[in-house]
């Protein structure tokens, strides 16, 4: 599938997302294709604006695939802090499944976090896992990807609005 310029893709690193049904159904609403991306064969809904994609067994295969392919006006749903460093540098919008936005001001010290804590497991540390996932973070995860795609949408409307001044202006010289 290619993602014709004007077209916001949903890629998710799916191996271990737990709000693909709800993108599916928000991506649907929207009439959003969606890359669901993972190491190997996953299910997903038979639907022509979802596909599957299997990136291969490699450590980083699924990330590396997403962070080759998505950039400005695309959305990025991963948990994955390394690969949504990535993907915001490359100018996606990249949300967590929590529904916290990784953002340029904020991947910096979420990336430098999660580095510390790598390093305090691997010296001995006993630092807890992640929390449990609650209602509360589907509902946020929902709303936020609900606004992100608004965002979108306005955004280029407004970019297809100035060009099309521009183009007019252009002509009346």
């Amino acid at each position: 599938m290619t993602n014709p310029q004007n077209t916001t893709r949903i890629y998710v690193d799916a191996d271990a997302c737990p709000v693909k049904d709800e993108i599916y159904r928000v991506a649907g609403r929207h009439g959003l294709p969606v890359s669901v991306v993972a190491g190997n064969f996953i299910r997903v809904p038979q639907d022509p604006l979802i596909e599957r994609v299997a990136a291969g067994a490699g450590m980083d295969a699924a990330d590396d695939w997403i962070a080759e392919r998505a950039g400005p006006g695309d959305i990025v749903i991963t948990s994955d802090i390394p690969l949504a460093s990535r993907c915001v540098k490359a100018g996606a919008d990249v949300i967590a499944s929590n529904g916290k936005a990784f953002t340029e001001e904020s991947i910096g010290m979420t990336l430098a976090v999660r580095n510390l804590m790598t390093d305090l497991r691997s010296a001995g540390e006993v630092t807890g896992g992640p929390k449990s996932y609650s209602p509360r973070d589907r509902s946020t995860f929902l709303s936020t990807l609900d606004q992100t795609i608004r965002r979108i949408q306005r955004r280029r409307a407004e970019q297809a609005a100035t060009r099309q001044d521009r183009d007019t202006a252009w002509r009346h010289r």
